[in-house]
C-alpha cells in the first residue's frame, strides 16, 4: 500500500504529471532534454524526477556521462487495476444490460 501512496503523491503534482507526459511522448530523455521549454529550474526538475523515481514511475539508465529517464507504466497499471478497473467493470455491465433491454424492446 505504501507504493500506491507514493504513486498518488507523485501524481498529485501538475509539474510531475507534465514530466511523465513528456516521457510518454519520447522516452529515454536526459535532464537537459526534459528541462527544455519548461518554466522550471534544472534543480526543480531534478527534485520532481527524484519523487517520480521514488514512486517507481521513472527509471534511469546511465549511458556514459548521461542519465536517461524512462517512464515505468507498471505503477499506473496497478492503480488502474485497483482503483479504476473495478468501477469501470460495473458500468460496462450496466451498459450491456441496457443494450440488451433496448434491443429486446425493439424486437417485441
Amino acid at each position: 500500500m505504501k507504493d500506491t501512496d507514493a504513486t498518488f503523491r507523485a501524481l498529485a503534482d501538475r509539474s510531475r504529471r507534465r514530466l511523465l507526459d513528456r516521457l510518454h511522448e519520447r522516452d529515454g530523455q536526459t535532464l537537459t532534454e526534459l528541462c527544455a521549454d519548461l518554466d522550471m529550474s534544472r534543480q526543480a526538475v531534478t527534485q520532481h524526477l527524484d519523487v517520480l523515481e521514488a514512486a517507481h514511475l521513472v527509471v534511469t539508465v546511465r549511458r556514459g556521462r548521461e542519465k536517461l529517464h524512462f517512464l515505468n507504466p507498471v505503477p499506473l497499471q496497478e492503480i488502474y487495476d485497483r482503483w479504476i478497473g473495478k468501477f469501470e467493470r460495473s458500468r460496462m455491465r450496466a451498459m450491456g444490460d441496457l443494450k440488451r433491454r433496448l434491443e429486446g424492446a425493439r424486437s417485441a
